[in-house]
């Protein structure tokens, strides 16, 4: 079965803005080489040479993967389970149906109590709240579908 797939980010690029982030991050790339070639220089300091290199080098990195789409945060709701990118750079984390005992749905996250006692949190955070309802929609679905038990958990301050 296919899922549903709600996109953590909805501000969509474009595929000239995508081409532009893998250009840039080849040239952050090239750039971070090119320092650690010239740079060396006896009146530089080579840690800051370094650092100057790495950061460039790994943030290069981070522009080539997203403008391939590797960094897409989002929630799939799967018949068989739920996965979700809550941060770019992190893996996916999958959670299978039958692992799951109880789902509590708090204003601004959601708790996956496991049957082996370990829970996953998945944080919504404020910066596009127009995501959360339907993120909270699929999941009290999937619930439903899947006969597991869910509350809604208001947060006290």
């Amino acid at each position: 079965m296919e899922g549903k797939k709600i996109d953590l980010d909805p501000d969509s690029k474009t595929k000239f803005v995508k081409l532009l982030q893998i250009i840039f991050g080849i040239f952050c790339i090239i750039a971070s080489i090119y320092f650690l070639i010239s740079g060396r220089h006896p009146d530089t300091s080579i840690a800051s040479l370094l650092v100057a290199a790495v950061f460039l080098l790994l943030f290069g990195i981070y522009q080539i993967m997203a403008g391939l789409g590797k960094t897409q945060k989002y929630f799939l709701v799967k018949h068989s389970g739920i996965s979700f990118k809550e941060h770019s750079i992190l893996h996916v984390k999958e959670i299978p149906s039958d692992k799951i005992e109880k789902i509590e749905l708090y204003p601004l996250s959601i708790k996956f109590l496991l049957k082996d006692s370990k829970k996953i949190r998945f944080r919504f955070g404020i910066s596009y709240p127009e995501i959360i309802d339907p993120v909270k929609q699929e999941v009290i679905g999937f619930a439903e579908d899947h006969s597991i038990p869910w509350n809604e958990v208001p947060e006290e301050i």
